[in-house]
């Protein structure tokens, strides 16, 4: 597909990346026409796979990260893009499309201008809706590892607008109870493992959240079950039983911290008695990202875009803040309409993080 990508304007270009089909694991299409945009703009550029970098070199003091995702989730009838009443429709017009023409309209606006404070590296990376392991900002890091050289990064997940601080971290357990198979009309011949879940479960359910304050910002954790299964027939006791348990925590704790607070509950309040109850396998595990709001740069940043609260959920901030970069989340877009086949962003929103981020690249602030 040959798309030539218009940067002028953050509204259409947004447009004409929804209408680039982007499937995770299927980005060639887009990320051959974000390509090609960028070495147009004379920008030193890189690719690995359909991940693409790019970067000014102007000696400015200060650097930058603009990153965004080019992948979306599967269509669901809601490609193309369509635009009615001062609102884009369509695919990835919230998650994330129109946080890339932000940054891309950046670029070419900004890369050679007198007015630019700060140099840029921006990436565009394939893979974030799916497994870790197919990270494309990862696989960008370790094979670019001095482009992650930075001051300061924003990450355009949809924000409606806030600067969304630091991200939780999440950890998704895998817990087996084991038992002895049985007829049900003959229970007392076999072991309940379904049984041995119940315990674990109302301790779970019991868990009390708690609300940390990190720079201002309020993270609510939150411990939860989030898929069980069990049985080998309707009439026979089940001799296994699988529970999946999400834990969502604030970026005050480590992972290693988070795991212990997650075997206590389970263990009742004895962190080492949760494997005698159960065989825990860890399915998913993602460090959390503090705020870093102190950082002076990222306080400029605050102070232009004048509201910001706590990133709920897990981003690649994350990924950031483990190389030490202070990273935020901002981008247009309701975060609560990602997935959804009614995905659509108000164009003043794609409008306002546009003037933001120009005014933030321009801010004489951001040079001191």
């Amino acid at each position: 597909m040959n798309t030539a990508l218009d940067l002028t304007d953050p509204v259409l270009l947004t447009q004409q990346l929804v209408d680039i089909p982007s499937e995770s694991r299927s980005e060639k299409a887009i990320a051959d026409a974000v390509e090609e945009v960028l070495r147009g703009l004379g920008l030193e550029t890189v690719r690995i796979a359909n991940t693409v970098g790019a970067r000014t070199k102007r000696g400015l003091g200060r650097r930058v990260i603009l990153a965004g995702h080019l992948d979306t989730v599967p269509a669901a009838g809601n490609i193309p893009a369509t635009v009615e009443d001062g609102v884009i429709h369509g695919l990835g017009s919230v998650d994330m499309k129109s946080g890339d023409a932000v940054f891309l309209h950046a670029l070419a606006l900004l890369a050679d201008s007198d007015e630019l404070t700060a140099d840029i590296t921006a990436i565009f990376y394939e893979c974030e809706e799916i497994a870790a392991q197919y990270s494309g900002l990862q696989k960008f890091i370790d094979a670019y590892p001095g482009w992650m050289d930075a001051d300061f990064a924003i990450l355009g997940e949809p924000t409606g607008g806030y600067v969304e601080a630091g991200c939780q971290g999440t950890i998704r357990m895998k817990l087996t109870a084991r038992g002895t198979r049985a007829h049900s009309a003959r229970a007392w011949l076999g072991e309940n493992a379904l049984h041995k879940l119940g315990p674990i479960l109302t301790r779970i359910a019991a868990d009390e959240p708690r609300e940390v304050d990190i720079d201002g910002c309020t993270y609510r954790e939150g411990f939860n079950a989030t898929v069980a299964e069990a049985g080998a027939a309707k009439n026979t006791i089940p001799d296994e039983a699988v529970m999946f348990v999400n834990f969502r925590y604030a970026p005050d704790r480590t992972v290693e911290e988070a795991k212990a607070h997650m075997c206590t509950v389970i263990g009742g309040g004895d962190p080492d008695r949760a494997d005698d109850l159960v065989d825990i396998e860890y399915d998913d595990v993602s460090p959390a990202a503090a705020p870093g709001l102190c950082h002076p740069v990222a306080a400029d940043f605050v102070r232009l875009a004048g509201k910001v609260r706590a990133k709920y959920g897990w981003t690649d901030v994350a990924r950031l803040a483990t190389l030490g970069i202070p990273s935020v989340n901002c981008g247009p877009g309701d975060p609560s309409l990602c997935h959804k086949p009614e995905e659509q962003c108000p164009v003043s929103q794609i409008t306002e993080v546009s003037e933001l981020i120009t005014a933030f690249l321009t801010s004489q602030d951001s040079a001191q």
